[in-house]
Parts: C-alpha cells; structure tokens; sequence
C-alpha cells in the first residue's frame, strides 16, 4: 500500500463487482501514478493497482487531495469525509450516464469542484458545464497481428474467409439477437465468411441464448456462427486482430470500449448510434453507423462492408490512426491528471 500522507489523489471503487467503471479505475490508476500520487481506495483492490486501505480515510492528515468519484456512492463519501470529518478535499465526477439524473444526483453534482463526461452526449445530460474526456485504450497491446493466418489457427479459427466478430455480454440490450439475426442473413451471400458471437449469458439470459442458437441451428448455420466462450480479458486482443469486420449492435450502451478496441487492432466498426459509438466511428472513414435495433439496416450495412475488400481495407487503417490520434490510454490518463493539478493548485 501506498504512503497515505504522501498521496494527492484518490480514486474510490466502491463496489466488489467488475464493471466498466471498475475497470476503467483499475486500468487508469497504475498509469496515472507514474505522474501524479493517486491510489485506489475500496473493499477490493488488484496487487498491481496503487492503493489504499479504506479505513486510512478516516485517519489520513489535511494535505489537499481530489477525490475522483464516478458513481453516487462515491460522491456521498467525498461530501462525508469533507464536511463531516473535514478532510480537506477537492471533490471531482465523472458522469458516463446518458439519461437525465434523478434529484440526489443532481444535487450530489452540484456540490462538486469539476465534472467530466466521458462522451458529448453524457454531457448533454448534465446541468453544468463539464470537460469531456473520452475513455481510452491500451494501443499497444491492441494493435494489428501481423500474421492473421497463423492467430486464427492458435485461436482454432477458421483460416480462410471473411471473420465478423460481435463480443460482449448475451443479452437483448446488447443487440445480440439483432447480430445473429442480421448474419443469418449476410452469410448465404459471402460463402466462406464465419460470424463470431463471443461472450457470456448470466442465468437470467440463458434462455435468450438458447433461442439465439437454436434460429441459427434452423437457418443451417451453426458451422458459421460459432458461439465462443468468454475469455480473460488479457487474451481479448487476439481475437479482434483476427477480424475483418467487427459489428457493435447494442440497443443501449453508456460508452462501450469495444468498437476502440476493435479499431486499435485495425479491424472497421459497424456500430449503432448508441453510447459514445457515434464519437468513436467516423462514419464512412473507419466503419459506419445504423440505428439500434434496425435488423434491416445492419445487414445492408454488413453486406456492403463485406463486398468491398478495398474499402474494408482503407477503414482498416483509419480505423487504427483515429485510436492512436485521438483515444489512447494515455490521452486519458494525462487529461484527467491536468484537472488534478489545477483543484490541487487553487
């Protein structure tokens, strides 16, 4: 554990269970803490995440500190530890949230020093100014393969033919269904293509999944929309390099890192107009974009993807300089430290 009294930021994660905040937390925290002292606080923290024991914000001395919180929980702490115990803080949010806040996260948003928005449509929603500043990713380790033949047959895939992948959790918010609906339909006019569904479906989805398994096994298709497990998230990389094509059908998202990922590994988005998405893909330069839901629309635009390698090419390299350009880890990483130091330097 870090020395608390040395520390200027800190980052609460108030919850056990993975999520995209979590992650985000845990993927920041390290990298950031080669700038700026910040550590992670919370029930649960990774060996290799800077951090702090929650009980030390009890016990921690007056040094000026920014407390990051992302959800309401976290904020009610900041306010806690700085009117009640009074620790001397500087309170900032990050809001991912695209919908309007109920009344205690508006009046928990008002008694912050700074606010982010992780997206322009996350801002929209708030009702004060905030700094967007999108979610980044790891451009190194999602970069491009430079032997696609040889991954696909490490990773037991197909080694000819188009690979059109759809990952994420199963489930009808995810677009799953909108997925494999639109390849029952693209595949009988590419042969040789294989659409991948990876993921996993929680009990209350299994059902939703059989019946997905079950409209692919009546279409013929089971030899080519293959549903593969969830991996860990270190092996993710490899199975976006190995894509020609990767489609993002959700119905709803908050950000959704999976079309940056896709991208930084040159592999051209078609994505719905939902989450950040339609910050993320430049329509016709690294994919394109349909609306949730639109069975028809995805698979024209799948299709036509799909028809023209050369165009699927061009977006391929597009796709891979806007991650580098514009959505890199770091990028995040140092923007958010900026803010650090200006409520550090009031």
């Amino acid at each position: 554990m870090t020395d608390v009294s040395q520390v200027d930021v800190i980052a609460p994660n108030f919850k056990k269970r993975l999520s995209g905040v979590t992650s985000t937390i845990f993927r920041l925290v390290p990298l950031q803490a080669e700038k700026i002292a910040i550590v992670a606080t919370g029930p649960v923290i990774p060996a290799d995440v800077p951090g702090m024991p929650l009980a030390a914000l009890l016990t921690m001395n007056r040094r000026r500190r920014v407390w990051h919180a992302r959800r309401n929980i976290e904020m009610i702490a900041g306010i806690a530890l700085k009117t009640l115990l009074g620790k001397n803080l500087k309170l900032m949010f990050t809001s991912a949230s695209q919908r309007h806040h109920t009344g205690l996260t508006k009046w928990l948003i008002r008694r912050m020093d700074e606010i982010v928005a992780t997206s322009a449509k996350s801002a929209a929603y708030l009702e004060r100014p905030a700094h967007v500043i999108h979610h980044g990713i790891d451009a190194e380790r999602f970069s491009p393969s430079t032997d696609k033949a040889a991954l696909r047959r490490q990773l037991g895939l197909p080694e000819t033919g188009m690979l059109i992948g759809c990952y994420g959790r199963i489930r009808a918010q995810k677009g799953t269904d909108v997925f494999v609906d639109a390849m029952i339909r693209v595949l009988p006019r590419h042969p040789g293509a294989t659409a991948l569904v990876m993921g996993r479906a929680t009990k209350k989805y299994q059902d939703f999944e059989r019946e997905l398994r079950d409209r692919v096994a009546a279409a013929g298709l089971s030899d080519r929309i293959l549903f593969l497990p969830e991996v860990p998230v270190l092996e993710m990389a490899g199975f976006y390099q190995v894509l020609d094509l990767y489609v993002a059908p959700q119905r709803w998202e908050g950000f959704g890192l999976t079309p940056l990922e896709a991208m930084s590994c040159g592999a051209p988005v078609v994505a719905t107009r939902v989450g950040a998405f339609e910050e993320l893909v430049a329509e016709g330069e690294t994919g394109t974009l349909v609306d949730p839901g639109d069975i028809d629309a995805m698979t024209v635009a799948v299709d036509a993807a799909l028809s023209d390698p050369g165009r699927l090419a061009q977006w391929s390299t597009a796709a891979r300089d806007r991650v580098l350009a514009q959505f890199q880890l770091q990028q995040e990483a140092d923007a958010l430290i900026a803010i650090y130091r200006r409520l550090l330097s009031d």
